[in-house]
């Protein structure tokens, strides 16, 4: 892990990003996340989850406990109740530290915004420090490379731009032995369009170049 310093003190001015950044889902970057959220909340920052994806796992959900989390928004579409992060609470409620995991994510039609990034903009542009994540896959610039090295391409890409303005990020590994055996204990969530077992994205020698 590489981890830069980050101020967390209030400030008129912009918010700062901080990203959790890994090679390969399942690597734990949501759960190091929080992990390091609580460990500022003990020592008094104002620290409010707005989005965390524990995918169900009991480790993970721990995490979230003792940490305020913001109600999600009831969304209707295509005659479904969905739920989605909430901008505008998050905005009125101010939190020195948003949590906002899935950096890649496209919002429900609709919202303000079509790209969670562009969430995280609005909230910087408020003077609000936001944390998230993602994996490289999802970085426009590697998208090409990471569909040649593992067959799989992804829809939801994060420009290029929105990384270059992050003050810090933490890469966050693991080994691919390591991860091959959270795979077989069913604790990585498996990315868009990879088969149930992992074969294919998960290979050895495709982590390995990742």
């Amino acid at each position: 892990m590489v981890e830069s310093h980050i101020d967390v003190e209030d400030s008129a001015c912009r918010g700062d990003l901080k990203v959790y950044l890994d090679a390969a889902p399942g690597v734990g970057k949501t759960h190091q996340m929080l992990d390091a959220a609580r460990d500022l909340q003990r020592r008094g920052t104002d620290v409010v989850i707005g989005v965390a994806e524990t995918h169900g796992r009991p480790e993970t959900l721990s995490l979230c406990e003792g940490l305020e989390s913001l109600p999600l928004k009831e969304v209707e579409y295509e005659g479904k109740q969905l739920q989605e992060f909430d901008l505008d609470a998050a905005l009125k409620r101010r939190p020195q530290i948003l949590l906002l995991d899935e950096l890649a994510h496209w919002n429900i039609p609709g919202a303000r915004h079509p790209r969670r990034y562009q969430d995280i903009e609005e909230l910087l542009d408020q003077g609000i420090t936001v944390w998230t994540a993602m994996s490289i896959q999802h970085l426009e610039s590697l998208s090409d490379v990471v569909a040649s090295i593992t067959g799989i391409r992804m829809r939801e890409t994060v420009p290029d731009s929105v990384l270059d303005r992050a003050s810090d990020i933490v890469l966050v590994d693991a080994t691919p032995s390591e991860l091959l055996e959270r795979l077989e204990q069913g604790k990585v969530h498996l990315p868009e369009r990879t088969s149930a077992t992992g074969e294919g994205y998960f290979s050895p020698s495709n982590l390995c170049t990742l």
